[in-house]
């Protein structure tokens, strides 16, 4: 196989259809031997129905259906150990990302790039809170992390299967695929593209999913917030050592006893709040911890037309 597309999609009824003919028409212009991926994240609407409608029609289409919704990077990780292309793309199912720039990424590829990302100079049809959170949280999570992550980049790409190999290799389970792309290193490159807005649904990311999205980016590449959870803890010690400094000079240089209940009330606060944050974070890393040493499997398969990858 020369070239595999990953389509995760979750309520996207009226995108399927179009999305087809986009990706139809792109791949067979780089080969004829080619498949495309959909990955049913146990969507609510007819989204499975039109997918099997493609491929009872087409043996080019293949399909995988979770018995729930496991969430997107689960799909795409999915989609992964099922794939058989030497290339293999990730692409949303929202048309959001242009199926057309493939042909863009595979020559970059064919160049000897073992990983091609799409990189968003522009986003149509999103809120400007999205559009600044997204960008903070790009670049503090690049300035959190010891490796280079890109900024402005989703999990659009054409990847070398040598790299999907290696993602199949690494078993944690709240997975950030594009930040451990990037771990994994070898020569990488990328295509600027503008980003389209929604043709069809809505979106599937609201600000619950992007937080805990963004806190798993965070955590499985970065010990820095453990290191601030330290560092508020000497902060707050000192703060008291200061404190119980002041009183004591204060009644036995100049007898004047500190009465106050605001003062007590704010120090205690104020060391409850730091130990709280502290808890907060050191509960995010050991609450994955525990995800991954129950071991239960990644996703489970209701249905599909294809065979798993060795």
């Amino acid at each position: 196989m020369e070239i595999s597309a990953i389509i995760p999609s979750y309520n996207e009824q009226e995108n399927v259809g179009l999305m087809y003919e986009r990706m139809t028409k792109t791949l067979s212009k780089i080969s004829p031997d080619y498949e495309i991926i959909y990955i049913n994240d146990c969507s609510k609407d007819q989204t499975l129905l039109r997918i099997k409608e493609l491929a009872a029609k087409d043996p080019h289409v293949k399909y995988l259906s979770f018995s729930r919704n496991f969430g997107h990077q689960i799909a795409v990780s999915a989609g992964l150990d099922y794939c058989s292309g030497k290339a293999v793309v990730i692409i949303d199912g929202d048309l959001q990302d242009p199926p057309e720039l493939i042909e863009q990424m595979y020559e970059k590829y064919k160049e000897g790039y073992k990983v091609v990302y799409a990189r968003r100079t522009s986003r149509e049809g999103e809120t400007w809170f999205k559009k600044a959170t997204a960008k903070i949280f790009y670049r503090l999570l690049a300035s959190m992390t010891s490796i280079d992550i890109p900024v402005d980049v989703g999990d659009f790409r054409l990847i070398d299967q040598v790299i999907v190999k290696h993602l199949r290799n690494m078993p944690e389970k709240s997975k950030y695929i594009r930040g451990q792309i990037s771990w994994i290193g070898y020569k990488q490159t990328f295509v600027n593209y503008h980003r389209d807005a929604r043709i069809y649904g809505k979106t599937n990311y609201p600000l619950k999913k992007m937080l805990r999205f963004a806190l798993d980016g965070i955590t499985a590449f970065s010990d820095k917030p453990l290191k601030i959870a330290s560092g508020l803890g000497i902060v707050a010690a000192i703060v008291s050592l200061l404190a119980l400094v002041y009183a004591l000079v204060a009644h036995f240089c100049f007898n004047s006893t500190i009465t106050g209940w605001t003062s007590l009330i704010l120090s205690v606060l104020f060391i409850g709040g730091v130990q709280l944050i502290t808890i907060g974070i050191i509960g995010e890393y050991i609450a994955r911890i525990n995800n991954d040493v129950r071991n239960r499997p990644l996703y489970i398969l209701e249905e599909n037309n294809m065979e798993e990858q060795a």
